[in-house]
């Protein structure tokens, strides 16, 4: 049986939730993606600028469980910005149902996000991270629908929405 990136990710979300866990992977210390950013603040200072769950996933690469954040299913039309920095990252006209149990967006606004590789969990994948403030946002497939091929799954708790 073949097995895809998408069922993969299922299989072992599953297998995390039947383990008790509610977050995914992260990295030690401060995982926000190397190098300098207009928005930087100390450890302590983004402790207490974000909310626990967004502190995981932002600063330390964390993944939130799939099918709990609200934004998976958000349909109105807005702006999906970083929680860290508030910077806009991606149109609402970009989104669909990917089945992932996470938000998931054919394309990233432009200039909005950067990326690095990503060796983590025994898998060669693409990291997506806020271009101004370096946090973890998710990772891109190259397995999404048209016009682009591409599924940038993000986590929910790395945004906020902003209703136009």
């Amino acid at each position: 049986m073949k097995i895809d990136r998408r069922t993969a990710l299922t299989i072992g979300g599953a297998g995390a939730l039947a383990a008790g866990g509610f977050w995914f992977g992260g990295r030690a210390g401060n995982a926000a993606a190397p190098g300098s950013f207009p928005v930087h603040y100390t450890d302590a200072e983004w402790r207490k600028r974000l909310p626990f769950e967004s502190y995981k996933v932002l600063r330390q690469a964390a993944t939130e469980r799939a099918g709990s954040s609200p934004l998976d299913k958000e349909k109105r039309s807005g702006t999906f910005v970083c929680a860290g920095c508030g910077l806009p990252l991606f149109a609402s006209r970009a989104k669909f149902e990917s089945g992932t149990g996470w938000p998931s967006f054919t394309a990233p606004l432009r200039g909005a996000v950067g990326t690095r590789s990503d060796d983590s969990l025994f898998m060669k994948r693409t990291e997506v991270h806020c271009r101004r403030c370096g946090g973890h946002l998710g990772h891109v497939f190259d397995d999404g629908p048209k016009p682009t091929g591409m599924r940038y799954c993000m986590n929910g708790a790395a945004m906020r929405f902003v209703p136009a």
